[in-house]
């Protein structure tokens, strides 16, 4: 059996995955390149492969085309945009993902970018390195009006964190009105076009799909208030970057706060914009959270090289919404 893992680190915080997949006594081989593969690079590696452990590579039906012995993809992370699911389906290839490891971590960076373009302490930190002594007014996280853009996983603890807070208020928006697990006095549900108009700080924690796809764009950014703040710890794509650029180059919003980008690594022109913080994909980059990811989908390779069902499949409604997208 042969094993290739394409996620970029691995075994990096704790050896425990590299010492599970060695007791299988498979041969295994990491991503030979060191980054992020594209999807031509994928197709010509992974043709020899029984079991893949993927990062956020295109996983697409012609990579899949090349790859006649895979039967299973464990993916170390949540998001599942990169992964043609029912393409890989129909090739009898089951896909695992970790779905619960990187919440904590993304939702505490949403919260550090929150009070670092609140209080500009990026902009700070980066004028006293070049020698200007400069003090900034700012804005209290108690004072704002956040608007939360996904309720799930993660959008639950960001609005978890908020609440401890005493923020003015929490608008809420989901495709289901469920139990937050919170006060109901710290949060009301809202529409989009609510959160936009009267938000302070907007943060976006929903899936890429064809419908969420630049789901904000030119027309919602303007929407926003002039000082607004946007935060994506989500995934790329669901901003539209080349709007954002043009708007905020113009002076609109206060500050916006990037994790995930269309292409990545990202070399794209909000680089220009000082009150644009941009972090390297970093949300689940804990120590903890990624240990526990690589582990979770080690674990399933574990499992399947030993014939025991997989414990962390991809459910069924995941394929549906793919394959509904994919005909929108």
């Amino acid at each position: 059996m042969k094993i290739l893992v394409t996620t970029i680190p691995f075994g990096a915080i704790d050896p425990a995955p590299i010492n599970m997949v060695g007791k299988l006594g498979c041969i295994v081989d990491q991503n030979p390149i060191g980054r992020k593969l594209t999807e031509q690079e994928l197709c010509g590696l992974i043709g020899d492969y029984d079991a893949m452990i993927a990062g956020t590579e295109p996983i697409t039906r012609s990579v899949l085309e090349n790859a006649p012995r895979l039967k299973l993809i464990a993916r170390v992370g949540i998001g599942l945009d990169s992964v043609d699911l029912n393409e890989a389906r129909s090739r009898n290839i089951s896909v695992s993902y970790t779905p619960d490891a990187p919440s904590p971590a993304v939702a505490e960076l949403t919260i550090g970018l929150m009070l670092s373009s609140l209080r500009k302490i990026a902009i700070s930190n980066e004028g006293l390195h070049q020698g200007k002594w400069q003090r900034y007014f700012g804005n209290r996280l108690s004072e704002a009006v956040v608007g939360i853009i996904g309720a799930g996983r993660i959008g639950k603890r960001v609005i978890h964190h908020l609440a401890g807070f005493g923020c003015k208020k929490i608008l809420v928006n989901d495709l289901i009105q469920s139990d937050l697990g919170t006060n109901d006095r710290a949060y009301c549900w809202a529409s989009k076009e609510q959160i936009y108009r009267e938000a302070n700080i907007i943060s976006v924690h929903v899936p890429l799909t064809g419908e969420t796809r630049h789901m904000i764009g030119t027309d919602e950014i303007q929407m926003m208030q002039a000082n607004a703040l946007l935060i994506n710890t989500a995934r790329g794509g669901i901003i539209n970057e080349e709007s954002l650029y043009k708007l905020m180059a113009d002076g609109h919003l206060g500050g916006a706060a990037i994790d995930v980008f269309e292409s990545e690594p990202y070399s794209g022109p909000l680089r220009e914009i000082d009150r644009c913080l941009l972090t390297a994909h970093m949300g689940s980059m804990t120590e903890d959270c990624r240990a526990r990811m690589e582990i979770e989908a080690t674990e399933e390779i574990v499992r399947f090289a030993s014939g025991e069902p997989l414990q962390h499949i991809v459910p069924d409604y995941e394929y549906a919404v793919q394959a509904h997208m994919n005909k929108v």
